[in-house]
């Protein structure tokens, strides 16, 4: 799908999505807390969301969606007798959540995860490394992973200046094993607002985990987990930065269901458009590295940044740094993108004389938007926002944005 968006002026209220993260982690605590049954509204219709409800069924979880709202009945995953496929799909938080609890298993029971070759081409060496330490099957093709074994309480180790989603993964299986188990992070670390995102969402289904000090985590093992009746999923500032931009270019857009007191990281960009408007400022965006492509955006028709910290900018849907560079070279901006750092140069802004390229991303297909609310534009590949936020385009129309939807041959 291929979208034309007219430059305009827009007006209106929309409420905050929900948060895609706290979804992921409220359904798999849900998915685990054996014969038990727990309701959450606040569920979206996202790509990557199905894909963790996909796999959960997998693992033996049963669930219902109506609307915006999943009854799910919980699995012991420990004791599963039968091989398992989980199809992830392109959600990279799905696999790297899932493949520590494909080793709960006592048994001989082998699971497969499988997903597109650029999901399963994503770094998983973590993982690796821990299964053959304690000598657990894992064999990793393009197209699908397998394991079979079971993981074994203790002491871990994890780099912290990798994906928070490793150590997340495996403080969801944890809490499962006999004994009791530590989690060391080796400095520095990043996105550990994920890592609290972990922690409230188990705190909510009963199972407590705490830090000992500021790079150490204590998982009590034999934990049991314990659904509440009802739950509800807080709105997602990763998605609402997009809307937050769109307001800080002049537009009259409020944005409503945020939840002040959240944990959620990407709450940062509050005080980063801030610093974006008023003048050219340094950004560390380790710890939020989701918000990239829109702060790059902002950037570009504003004063222009220098973003550190970008390094895993490299390693998500897209290379998300150079992509946005050759995008935003369209618009007349320059972007010098370094290992670590990306620089942007708002030398001559202006409408992008191609068409925009998506890059089957969906926040650089929503941080280029954006911009052609400014300038107008095509963009190709558009259908990418189904990952995240299939409503996007509507919402966009909703504030009185003209956008065109076609198809090419």
């Amino acid at each position: 799908m291929n979208v034309r968006i007219s430059p305009c002026k827009l007006q209106g209220t929309i409420t905050a999505p929900p948060s895609k993260s706290m979804a992921h982690r409220m359904l798999i605590c849900a998915g685990l807390a054996a014969g038990q049954t727990c309701t959450i509204s606040g569920i979206s219709n996202s790509d990557d969301v199905s894909a963790t409800l996909t796999c959960l069924s997998a693992l033996g979880a049963c669930y219902q969606k109506m609307g915006d709202t999943v009854s799910i009945t919980g699995t012991d995953i420990r004791t599963i007798q039968h091989n398992a496929t989980l199809n992830c799909h392109e959600s990279g938080s799905t696999l790297r959540f899932f493949i520590p609890l494909c080793l709960m298993n006592s048994g001989n029971t082998q699971f497969t995860l499988t997903g597109t070759q650029k999901l399963l081409s994503r770094p998983l060496s973590v993982y690796e490394n821990i299964c053959r330490d304690q000598k657990i099957t894992y064999k990793h093709g393009e197209s699908e992973l397998t394991v079979s074994g079971k993981l074994t309480s203790g002491e871990y180790k994890i780099p912290g200046n990798i994906s928070s989603q490793f150590i997340s993964g495996l403080l969801f299986a944890l809490p499962l094993c006999d004994k009791d188990s530590i989690i060391n992070i080796l400095p520095p670390i990043e996105s550990r607002s994920y890592l609290d995102l972990t922690i409230e969402a188990l705190s909510a289904f009963g199972v407590n985990i705490t830090w000992q000090d500021e790079r150490t985590l204590y998982i009590r093992g034999n934990q049991n987990y314990q659904a509440p009746r009802t739950a509800y999923v807080e709105g997602d500032y990763s998605n609402a930065a997009f809307f937050a931009a769109l307001k800080l270019f002049g537009n009259e857009i409020q944005i409503e269901g945020l939840d002040e007191n959240s944990h959620q990281g990407d709450k940062a960009y509050i005080r980063y458009f801030e610093q974006l408007k008023k003048g050219v400022p340094t950004i560390h965006i380790g710890d939020c590295p989701d918000l990239g492509p829109i702060l790059m955006a902002v950037a570009a028709a504003k004063n222009g940044a220098v973003f550190t910290g970008t390094r895993r900018l490299k390693i998500k849907e897209s290379d998300r740094g150079n992509a946005m560079a050759n995008e935003l070279a369209k618009f007349g901006v320059s972007v010098k993108v370094y290992e670590d750092s990306i620089v942007v140069y708002p030398i001559a802004f202006h409408a992008p004389t191609d068409p925009l390229n998506g890059y089957n991303d969906h926040r650089i297909v929503m941080a280029l938007s954006t911009l052609l609310t400014l300038t107008g534009g095509e963009i190709i590949g558009a259908e990418a926002v189904k990952k995240s936020l299939p409503e996007y385009f509507d919402l966009l129309k909703s504030l009185g944005t003209e956008v065109i939807t076609y198809e090419t041959d």
